[in-house]
Parts: C-alpha cells; sequence; structure tokens
C-alpha cells in the first residue's frame, strides 16, 4: 500500500521539484495542498504519513497580513506534539521552529543565491552530509533560533542556523535542497523579480549558476532526501 505525502505549498513553482522522484521511489503518493485553493481545515495534522511544508516570500510574523500562518502552525502542533514526520524547507522549516516556541525573525539582509553549507558535528551524522561542499541554493531573509531540544546541523557565513532535526522525524531546513536548478531556475528568476531588483542581485548569475551546479544539487539532495525518509520512525 502507498504511504501519503502532503506538501503544503504557497507558491506554485516552490514545490517539491527533484524530491518529487525521491518520494515516489520510497513508496509514497504525494498530494498538492495549495494555500488560497484548498483549506487547511480539511486537513487531519496526524493522518499523512508525511508532511512537508514548502518555502514562500512571507514571514511567520506576518499574521495579520496573511492569517493562513496561524492556521498552518495550528495543524502543525498536534504533529509535532506527536513526532509524526515533518519536514520544512525555507519558510516550512521558521513555521515549524515557530512552533515550537522559537524565535523567526529578520536578518536584516537577503541570503539569495548558491553557496555551501558548513555543517556541524551532529550535520555531518546525519542526512544532510551527503551536501557537504555542495552549493546550495538560498532564498530568504529570515533566520529561525534552534527549537528547544532540536540539534543545529548546518550554518553559512550570513546565516548561523541554516537546519535542525528534532529526533529523526523532524527536520527544518533554510535552504532548498529540493530546487529544480538545472534548467536555470526561471520561474523562481520570474516569480521573484521584484526581490530580486531590491536586494540588487543579478538574476544572469543566479540562472548561471543554477545551470552550472544543479546536477550536484540535485544528486546530492536527493540522496540527502532519500536517507532522511529512510530513517524515520514510524
Amino acid at each position: 500500500m502507498l504511504k501519503t505525502a502532503i506538501a503544503i505549498r504557497h507558491i506554485h513553482f516552490e514545490n517539491l521539484g527533484t524530491f518529487e522522484a525521491v518520494l515516489a521511489g520510497a513508496g509514497y503518493k504525494l498530494h498538492y495542498h495549495d494555500i488560497g485553493v484548498d483549506y487547511l481545515s480539511m486537513l487531519d495534522p496526524l493522518q499523512p504519513d508525511l508532511l512537508v511544508v514548502l518555502g514562500g516570500p512571507v514571514g511567520v510574523y506576518e499574521t495579520d497580513a496573511y492569517p493562513f500562518l496561524a492556521w498552518e502552525r495550528a495543524v502543525l502542533a498536534p504533529r509535532l506534539a506527536a513526532g509524526r514526520p515533518t519536514l520544512g524547507i525555507c519558510l516550512g522549516a521558521q513555521q515549524i521552529a515557530a512552533t515550537l516556541g522559537a524565535r523567526v525573525a529578520p536578518t536584516g539582509i537577503k541570503e539569495i543565491g548558491f553557496a555551501p553549507l558548513t555543517l556541524t558535528e551532529a550535520g555531518q551524522a546525519s542526512p544532510l552530509r551527503h551536501l557537504d561542499g555542495v552549493e546550495v541554493l538560498h532564498w530568504h531573509g529570515d533566520s529561525f533560533e534552534t527549537p528547544s531540544g532540536a540539534q543545529n546541523l548546518a550554518t553559512t557565513q550570513l546565516c548561523g542556523r541554516q537546519a535542525f532535526a528534532l529526533g529523526r522525524n523532524v527536520l527544518g531546513v533554510q535552504f532548498h535542497p529540493e530546487a529544480e536548478a538545472c534548467n536555470g531556475l526561471e520561474p523562481w528568476l520570474v516569480g521573484h523579480a521584484a526581490e530580486l531588483a531590491a536586494a540588487g542581485i543579478d538574476p544572469r548569475t543566479i540562472r548561471g549558476d543554477a545551470t552550472r551546479l544543479g546536477p550536484r544539487l540535485r544528486e546530492a539532495g536527493r540522496a540527502m532526501f532519500a536517507e532522511w525518509l529512510e530513517e524515520l520512525e514510524a
């Protein structure tokens, strides 16, 4: 019997990308739950075998402007309390951290583009070891504190907390190991054109880096995700 994976998606092109094939190979049937289209109240927080919360261009502290953020954390709370398998990417990781009581706030800088991670000792012993030395895609201006009881897995020069794990079943990553970058990330560049312009970032640089670095990121990201799935506890 196929296992169920539900991914909460905030913006259409920020999907599970290269991870979709890994999920299929591991026996999961993936369903996207699109904010603004599907109702979060319809989700049973404990039912999916895997819940993924994806990225998006808003901050966890903007609940007045974007009420879905609070509703999303209401879904996460009982799932995290039960220790059910949960993955957060970028905004999703920040939502998990906030739900667990950790502070999430703007860093004052935009970390956008490709750069390698520095893995902590815990990160080297985790599935993130596959990303050691790999230039991954970063696209954020906020950062989380490591939740109580969790382990900080990775850092960069611009951000001291890039990933955390709470046991084997909860993983949050600030960066985008799932991004399908081989073709230049054109949907990202168009969809985030205003943010890039405001930050003074030339899309041609990211496009070129994506095409050059995408194949290695794809293989390393898939290996990381596959190992994480294999180590999940029922």
